[in-house]
């Protein structure tokens, strides 16, 4: 009996330390980019769906930020904000490579707002990153809209403008 309640917690232990390391993320995705969720934007970063509508709206296309859609191709294909720009999952290092070639030209105090929508806000991969790399590459303007359960629920069901192909 002792025996298996050992080998149990030996096994457990083996279970826990493999879930536990770097590599067993790395198929989801870039592990050096786990930690920075959504969740790591600052509140005051954060732009509401109602707010950025209400902005498309009433500003002229001069003045219009760049809105730079930050989850999957397939997500953007589907629905995205009417005028933005896919830049590629930002949890992925193709992603932040694209998302720099999207910004390459824009002037560092421009308006840029990230969004992705693919799942509930405190588990988002994309955004945290995403954010992370245009701050590191000077923007001074960068927010982050804040989609508290997904694109469908708190852009599209709620009637702001949106597209859909590419």
């Amino acid at each position: 009996m002792r025996l298996k309640v050992w080998l149990n917690a030996v096994l457990f232990l083996m279970v826990a330390e493999l879930a536990m390391s770097p590599a067993a993320h790395a198929q989801f995705s870039n592990p050096a980019a786990a930690p920075l969720s959504a969740m790591t934007v600052p509140q005051a970063q954060l732009l509401q769906p109602a707010e950025l509508a209400h902005m498309l709206n009433a500003s002229g296309t001069e003045q219009q930020p760049l809105m730079l859609q930050t989850g999957s191709r397939i997500m953007f294909a589907q629905a995205h904000i009417r005028g933005s720009h896919y830049a590629g999952p930002g949890s992925q290092a193709s992603g932040l490579e694209l998302l720099e070639k999207a910004v390459a030209k824009a002037p560092k105090g421009k308006l840029i707002v990230i969004y992705c929508g693919c799942c509930p806000w405190n588990r988002c991969p994309n955004i945290g990153p995403a954010y992370r790399r245009l701050r590191d590459l000077g923007f001074t303007n960068v927010k982050a809209l804040y989609l508290p359960n997904n694109f469908g629920d708190d852009w599209v069901a709620k009637g702001y403008p949106a597209a859909s192909g590419e």
